[in-house]
Parts: C-alpha cells; structure tokens; sequence
C-alpha cells in the first residue's frame, strides 16, 4: 500500500495545479453554450432572430444543408457545392456524431438540435483538453496564462461557431510533444491538425526558421515525415474512393471570393485602386509571402533565437490579416498562440475588446444584408469596418511588441523568467549555427 500510495504522489502533485485551469475551462465551454440557447430554442430557423440574438452557428444548419441527416460527407450524392467544405478529420467528426444522431433520435427536425448539442459537448471537451494542453505548454512559470484561453471574451463568444476548438486542441498537443522533443508524437498531431483546419500549417514555416538557425535538422525532419504520414493516412482513402467529396475543400478555399472580416472587403467596397480592384488571391499571396520574408529575415537575423511561440504567432497573424475571409471563430487559433508569444494582459485585453465588438458588429451588418435586408435592425459599411479594422490594428500593435521583444530579449517577461523557450524542445537554450549577422 505504501509503495502504491507513494507511486500515485507525483501524478497527484503534478496534476493539481491544472485542476483549477480546467474548471475555469468548463466554465468557459458552459458560458459559450449559454450564450447560443435563444438560437438552440428554435431561433436558427429565422435569420432576423439568429443575428439579433447574437447567436449563429454553422453546426445546426449545416446538418441539413450539407445531407448529414441521409448521407455520408465525401461520399454523398450531391452536387459539388454541397459537399461538406471541411478537411477530413473534421468531416469525418460530423459523420461520427451525425451517425449516433440518427440511430438515437428518429425525429429528423430534433435531430439537428441533438446533433448541435452532441457537438457542442466535444467542443466543449475540445477547449478543455487545449486549456490544459496550453498549461503544460507554457510551463510552470506561466502556467496560468492558459486561463486567457479559458476565459476570454471573444472565446466564450465564438466558440461553438464551428468546429475550431478541435484544431485548437490538437495543435496545443503537438506542440507539447515537440516541447518534450517527442517529435514522432508531434508530427502525427501536426498531420491530424492540418486535415483538420488548414492553419497549423503556418507551423511548419516557423520550425523550419529556427531548424535552420539552430541546425537540429534530424528532429525537423522526423517530425514533418510523421506529419506527412498521419496526413496521408487520413487523407488517402477520399482521394481515393471520394475524390470529389475530398477535394470540395481545396476548391473551395482557391475560389472563394472575398468575404466577412477580410482587409480586401474593406478596398473593394471602397474603390481603392489596385488593392480593390486586383485580383484578391494573388494579393493575398503576394503579402502573406512578404509578411513571411520579413518574419524570416527577422529570426534569422535577431540578436538572440526567438521562442517557437513567438514566431508561430507572427505567422499565424499574418495569414490571418492576408486571408480572404477572416470569420469570428478564427478568434480561437489565435489566443493561445498570441498569449505564449506574449502573455501581457493590456495588448491582449484591448485586442479582446476589439474582438468583441467585430463580434457583434459582424451580425449587426448581416442584418442589414440580403437577403434579410433589414437596414433598421442593423449597422451601415461604414460601422462595420470599424470592427474590421479594429482587430487588424490590434493584432498589429502585438505583432509589434513581439518583434520588439524578439529584437530586445530583455523586454521579453517569459524570458525575464529565466525561461529561454518553454516551447522550443531541441531549440531551448540551442546555439546558433546560421545567422544572417553572421553571414554578413
């Protein structure tokens, strides 16, 4: 008994500090789902009341509209636009719990409910899971800074809009297995992240910098073969036997228009020259590859090597502000990685409050959009864009302060921890074998 008891201890000890951060995560997940009951209680079934109340998500409709009620995602026989526009590990997360709706409740209308409710709990789970995930992640110094991701604002707001929160969870895994230089582990939640939403692909650039900063190319290596790997694994068998339903996704992304949220919205509703009037897919392109080549100038060129957070989060940031589309949920990739890069509670609470307000104004706009074309409800252009540009600047002022961070160690407060980077696996406290001070 003593052995046993003695065995169990640190376990104990080590899980206790991250009980307190996972009930705040809860609440977190319980506040989110609070704020979706006027639309849970039948008010997705008129547009006027969903954006009134605040209250959209696209789990409930796209049950019907995208036949998860009949069919199976990728396989359905449907036209092309109503395939499901997801990579597969989310889709494949729709046809799990669309299959335990239908053998649980044979009402088809009640089915959409229970299958948002039933999503709603792996979401919630979902946080959880990234909460604790990013505890660990941060370390013991800054564990607490998890609670940002727990308990913000425009995370409680935006949580069950889509399916996000699973993407959230397993990028915070895979970058604990790389902090724990277990790069097998993180490579396969690499791929698995990636066939679920395409962002933590902005990953890869950010290990690839400090790889070759630091020449640790055999765990680099590893860890995008296993990425590779678990991404074929998933992938292969739709394009295979699916190949439409599998590739609605890519031609999605490459064909969509400009949309909610983007800068470019905001150029071509005005006129500007060029930048409203260009195509917007090269424009994007051109600017994510200069925000790219500035963030690799920057950490190859810094006095000191950057933490994998810091410069995770500038790239991220940066897809976010080229993107086409920018939607509220896009809110969840960013906390955690913005709060590791650079946990201050005032950049961070103004970005929050900024958040917030695009939040409301965003379903404020729609109504007065058709089709519900309801201009006495809602905001005008001009009101809305102030939402939209209040997070670029936002986003863009912590941008700042990480670069000024990265080119000033000493202002960095993980560092001032005697920290050099809780993330970095083979990089902490690495030397440096290429920099471009020394090149020049």
């Amino acid at each position: 008994m003593t052995t046993t008891t003695r065995a169990r201890l640190p376990f104990i000890a080590r899980a206790v500090p991250y009980l307190p951060l996972g009930l705040f995560a809860a609440l977190g997940a319980t506040l989110a789902y609070l704020v979706r009951l006027p639309c849970r209680s039948g008010g997705w079934n008129d547009q006027v009341t969903t954006y009134t109340n605040f209250c959209y998500s696209d789990i409930y409709p796209l049950y019907f509209d995208r036949q998860l009620a009949t069919q199976n995602p990728y396989f359905a026989d449907v036209p092309f636009d109503k395939h499901v526009e997801y990579p597969v590990v989310l889709g494949e997360v729709m046809q799990a719990i669309g299959w335990l709706v239908r053998n649980l409740e044979p009402s088809v209308p009640a089915q959409g409910v229970l299958f948002y409710d039933l999503t709603v709990i792996l979401m919630g789970v979902s946080l959880v899971a990234g909460v604790l995930l990013m505890a660990a992640v941060a370390g013991p110094t800054r564990r607490w800074d998890a609670a940002w991701y727990a308990l913000a604002p425009a995370v409680i707001l935006a949580a069950y809009i889509n399916w996000d929160l699973v993407a959230g969870a397993l990028s915070m895994g895979m970058l604990l297995a790389w902090a724990r230089q277990r790069q097998v582990l993180a490579g396969v939640l690499l791929g698995l992240a990636i066939a679920t939403k395409f962002y933590p692909l902005m990953f890869v650039g950010a290990l690839f910098l400090l790889t070759l900063r630091t020449a640790r190319w055999r765990p680099f290596l590893v860890t995008m073969g296993s990425a590779a790997a678990a991404w074929l694994v998933v992938n292969l068998p739709f394009m295979i036997f699916a190949w439409d339903g599998w590739r609605r996704f890519y031609v999605f992304s490459q064909e969509r228009g400009v949309d909610w949220g983007s800068p470019w919205l905001f150029f071509q509703t005005k006129g500007w020259p060029v930048l409203g009037t260009s195509d917007v897919s090269l424009l994007g392109m051109v600017s994510l590859a200069l925000f790219c080549l500035g963030i690799a100038v920057l950490t190859l060129a810094a006095p000191r090597r950057p933490r994998l957070a810091q410069i995770c989060f500038l790239a991220l940031a940066a897809f976010m502000m080229t993107n086409k589309v920018w939607s509220p949920q896009f809110v969840l990739w960013l906390v955690p990685l913005a709060v590791l890069a650079r946990p201050n509670w005032k950049p961070l609470a103004l970005w929050q409050v900024a958040e917030v307000w695009y939040f409301f104004a965003i379903w404020l706009y729609l109504l007065g959009q058709p089709p519900v074309s309801r201009a006495d409800l809602g905001i005008g252009d001009d009101t809305y864009f102030t939402a939209v540009w209040g997070r670029i600047i936002t986003i863009a002022i912590m941008m700042a302060f990480v670069v000024r961070d990265i080119l000033r160690p000493d202002k960095d407060v993980v560092r001032q921890a005697g920290v050099d980077d809780q993330v970095g696996g083979v990089f902490d406290e690495a030397p440096d074998r290429f920099t471009l001070r020394a090149a020049t």
